[in-house]
């Protein structure tokens, strides 16, 4: 293979990683923990929280702050799953590039 292919065939596959990347960050991921729902964008950016009020008591303030940290985590989780299934196939598993 000569390098003009080679360079060719290098930005086809970043055009299409770049691709992937955006279709990534413009997805709403939706983390859940009992009655505390939260939205992430791909870019990992917090859109909404949302607090079924009816059945939180005051007293639970520092149960909703737990619930709110396992919303986020859950939804950040199905993001990396999705950069990976995504993108893994360019990255062959080197981790930290997106």
């Amino acid at each position: 293979m000569n390098i003009q292919a080679m360079m060719k065939q290098a930005k086809k596959i970043q055009k299409e990683m770049e691709n992937a990347k955006g279709i990534i960050d413009d997805t709403i991921y939706e983390g859940s923990s009992s009655f505390v729902h939260v939205k992430v964008n791909g870019k990992k950016e917090i859109q909404e929280v949302k607090i079924e009020m009816d059945e939180l008591e005051k007293e639970d303030i520092e149960i909703l702050e737990d619930l709110l940290v396992v919303s986020i985590n859950d939804a950040m989780k199905k993001i990396d799953k999705d950069i990976e299934e995504k993108l893994g196939k360019y990255t062959q598993g080197m981790p930290g590039l997106f």
